[in-house]
């Protein structure tokens, strides 16, 4: 039989694995216990590996050991993306010189701004490219280099020295996982790391995009950190775990309702 500690202790990771990220507050009033009890039982149970402790509660554990295809992610908060996307886009002025990292959020953001002859863009994303040049009289730069078709883009030391010849206002950036206990936007793959840190480097200003599930996901390698980038613009489904962030951090993040 279980322990009192035991059956509470499952039942948070019940509803962990429901609603993805618990508050400290929400826990110490649906089960009658103290402060102190609650984060007795968050250490335990990280210690044991069914969560990850973060500023003011935990989230469900969920390691990306590898992007998803281009295809799952197409389908996968397609409502969230739009909106998150909306967002984006109206951070765009005209004139601007985009750059678009790639990625489904960020082909979301492309077809908000497809038609604004005014602009002109600049992306390693072939769906992205292929949706931009769809009309007359944009101004476009295609990234090379080595072709990858889990996100269907172009990257490597060849995609990262094309981009350092530019001079970007705006950078859209994807991400696989947003550690907001450790202040961290991350990606599943190095090579995919080494290109996003070059398109920050030529940017004046970094909007990056990320639906609610990028919370509470963990990846490989590290971008940048939440504090050194312009914005962070997701949706209301991520807005429980930014309440929860440090004074510092949550000023960072727009969220599109």
């Amino acid at each position: 039989m279980l322990t009192q500690a035991e059956d509470r202790q499952a039942k948070i990771v019940e509803l962990l694995r429901e609603q993805n990220f618990v508050d400290i507050r929400t826990l110490t009033e649906r089960f009658d216990i103290s402060v102190a009890t609650v984060r007795r039982d968050l250490d335990e149970l990280e210690g044991a590996g069914l969560l990850r402790r973060t500023h003011g509660g935990a989230v469900n554990v969920n390691q990306v050991a590898q992007d998803a295809t281009n295809a799952a992610r197409l389908i996968s908060k397609q409502a969230e993306k739009a909106a998150i996307a909306e967002v984006a886009a109206g951070m765009v002025a005209d004139g601007d010189t985009v750059l678009l990292d790639a990625g489904t959020t960020a082909l979301e953001v492309a077809k908000k701004l497809s038609g604004r002859s005014s602009l002109t863009f600049i992306s390693n994303g072939l769906d992205i490219i292929a949706e931009l040049s769809r009309f007359d009289g944009q101004s476009i730069y295609s990234v090379g280099g080595e072709y990858t078709e889990t996100n269907r883009s172009f990257r490597g030391p060849l995609a990262e020295h094309f981009i350092r010849q530019f001079n970007a206002d705006k950078l859209i950036l994807n991400a696989a996982s947003i550690d907001v206990d450790r202040g961290l936007i991350c990606t599943g793959s190095p090579l995919n790391a080494s290109v996003a840190r070059a398109m920050i480097e030529i940017s004046r200003r970094v909007i990056v995009v990320a639906d609610h599930s990028k919370f509470t996901k963990s990846s490989l390698s590290v971008v940048t950190r939440i504090e050194d980038v312009g914005v962070v613009v997701t949706d209301a489904g991520a807005k429980s775990i930014i309440d929860a962030a440090p004074d510092k951090l949550r000023k960072k993040f727009v969220v599109a309702n």
